[in-house]
């Protein structure tokens, strides 16, 4: 079976990709209007707390390479129910294709809880 820290590694690759995926859908659908967020014009804070949330699973993917268990496994169960937590926040989306995508959303979360909350590294 592939090492722990690979699977985790590849569910936040795919979560990453996902959310990508339903940003880029809702500039061609045309349900966004460029400089503003939930119909508000949108400041530099909100644009900086936008990236923190998004660079969120690209720096999960360096950690979970990187850092030692078992500090890893607990990063990985607060990072990922954090993104659980935000993104219901936001229910329900506009769109179908947003919600569709978000149910993947969660459920890459919930292996990526899985996995490191079942996670025993030997010793």
């Amino acid at each position: 079976m592939p090492d722990v820290r690979i699977i985790l590694s590849g569910l936040w690759v795919a979560l990453m990709l996902t959310y990508l995926l339903g940003d880029v859908l809702r500039v061609f659908a045309g349900d966004f209007t460029a400089g503003e967020m939930d119909g508000q014009k949108a400041s530099q804070l909100m644009w900086l707390g936008a990236a923190v949330v998004m660079l969120i699973p690209i720096v999960m993917v360096v950690l979970s390479l990187t850092l030692t268990y078992p500090a890893i496994r607990w990063v990985n169960v607060v990072a990922a129910i954090f993104l659980v937590i935000f993104n219901l926040l936001g229910l329900p989306y506009p769109s179908a294709y947003d919600n569709f995508l978000i149910v993947f959303g969660f459920v890459f979360n919930g292996l990526i809880v899985w996995y490191a909350w079942t996670w025993r590294a030997l010793a």
